[in-house]
């Protein structure tokens, strides 16, 4: 088995607000890949604390519980950590607040019969099965949306985010863990697995460098951090005309994690 993280920030003097783990366990029965990308917090948030806190403390437990707890299902794992995160702090924030810290959701466990995964929001899980074929794994519900319904974070904040007819990421609400996209399939048809946050997929998504089976390709062969690499040139090559970028950030922190089964 060969596995790669790469993880990179947006700008070198902001802290990365994503989290990338593999866990091995010491039974070498399986293991698990969590990402999570941590939503950019707007002025008010009625938190406390940080986006990274948050991630760090919901991506840690995640990757504790998805690995020693194999008798839950991943959105079981993801509710309990989840709840168990928003108890940590619920008695000095507002997690009533649309802005409280959240993040997308990539979850991925493996044992000796099969490969389980689940996708929450607009990173991306690619699936690479035995004979070559590329799948990805998409919650495309943000993408599906209406530009206009997006024209402002207040709009956003008032009428979508972790609402009904709008999409859904992990904050303090354990129910959104039954929004996640999931699913199962043979350990035999799958020989690689790939993570991406949105920064990372903008190589596909954004630039429209190559599809999905390409840049997995590209993983394999030169590695994750020449996926972060090439996102890099690109964004810079486009930050005054940003025929690709448009309203978007320059740079967002862009993480890729590589699993070779």
């Amino acid at each position: 088995m060969r596995t790669e993280v790469v993880s990179e920030p947006g700008l070198p003097d902001h802290p990365n607000e994503d989290f990338a783990a593999v866990a091995l366990p010491a039974d070498g029965q399986g293991g698990c890949l969590v990402v999570l990308d941590g939503v950019t917090p707007a002025p008010e948030t009625g938190c406390l604390h940080s986006v990274p806190w948050f991630t760090a403390r919901l991506g840690g437990a995640l990757t504790e519980l998805t690995v020693s707890r194999r008798d839950l299902t991943l959105r079981e794992v993801l509710a309990h950590t989840i709840r168990g995160t928003a108890a940590a702090h619920a008695a000095t924030c507002d997690l009533s607040h649309p802005r409280t810290p959240q993040a997308t959701v990539v979850l991925v466990r493996w044992s000796a019969d099969s490969v389980e995964y689940l996708v929450l929001s607009d990173s991306v899980l690619l699936l690479e099965s035995d004979d070559g074929l590329v799948t990805p794994v998409l919650d495309d519900r943000l993408a599906r949306l209406p530009r206009a319904s997006l024209a402002t974070d207040a709009l956003v904040d008032a009428t979508l985010r972790n609402k009904e007819g709008g999409f859904f990421t992990a904050a303090a609400d354990p129910s959104v863990a039954e929004r996640a996209v999931t699913g199962t399939v043979p350990r035999t048809r799958i020989r690689a697995v790939a993570a991406l946050t949105d920064g990372a997929a903008r190589w596909v998504e954004k630039f429209h460098e190559g599809d999905w089976t390409q840049c997995l390709g590209l993983v394999r062969k030169e590695g994750a951090g020449a996926l972060v690499d090439r996102v890099r040139l690109l964004e810079r090559s486009d930050r005054e005309e940003r025929a690709h970028l448009g309203r978007s950030k320059t740079h967002d922190d862009a993480t890729a994690v590589f699993v070779r089964m």
